[in-house]
């Protein structure tokens, strides 16, 4: 059996950042798990710049069926985890179930990718503290308040935590996440 990462999102994800790391870790041979915080179908949006927009613009996406709700998922049955960005990270932050679900994965060091807003959820569980991370650009208040060190890259790696800007960036993010991988969670 392969082994397992469970993705966690919910509605107003960016649609790439979903998407992609499923796509792309399922190609590598790992069982792919998308949990929210209930199961049903998830409605992603995509981000995008315009001329002359001072921040990104949103649009509606694709629609995604949640695997497992966050009060089912058992972190002991998953190698790793992937946090996407868009509005999600935002609200998702004040579930109690997920945060429990992401601290297990930091207490027991396994590899977390985490991209563009994602970086909020690990921030609410103090787990961000004397790491270097990146983030959206617009974040880097928030990962320093957070106790972070701010980096402004493609993706930096921090022992098993792999973070990114964007999806502009997906193809460096899950190069490194995926080095992470096959050292700590090989697919055999």
């Amino acid at each position: 059996m392969p082994p397992k990462i469970l993705i966690v999102t919910g509605d107003a994800a960016e649609s790439l950042e979903v998407l992609y790391p499923y796509q792309r870790l399922r190609e590598e041979g790992y069982d792919v798990h998308i949990a929210a915080p209930t199961r049903k179908k998830l409605q992603f949006v995509v981000h995008d710049f315009e001329p002359d927009f001072d921040t990104y613009t949103e649009k509606p996406g694709y629609t995604w069926p949640a695997d497992l709700a966050f009060s089912e998922v058992d972190p002991g049955d998953y190698v790793a985890v992937v946090i996407p960005g868009g509005r999600a990270p935002e609200y998702l932050r004040n579930d109690p179930e997920l945060r429990k679900i992401l601290k297990s994965f930091f207490d027991a060091d396994k590899p977390v990718a985490q991209i563009c807003h994602g970086p909020l959820l690990t921030a609410a569980i103090d787990s961000l503290r004397g790491r270097r991370v990146t983030a959206y650009p617009a974040l880097e208040l928030d990962m320093q308040a957070a106790g972070a060190t701010f980096q402004d890259a493609e993706a930096v790696v921090d022992g098993t935590l792999v973070s990114s800007r964007a999806w502009p960036d997906h193809s460096g993010w899950m190069r490194e996440f995926l080095t992470v991988l096959r050292a700590k969670a090989p697919v055999t």
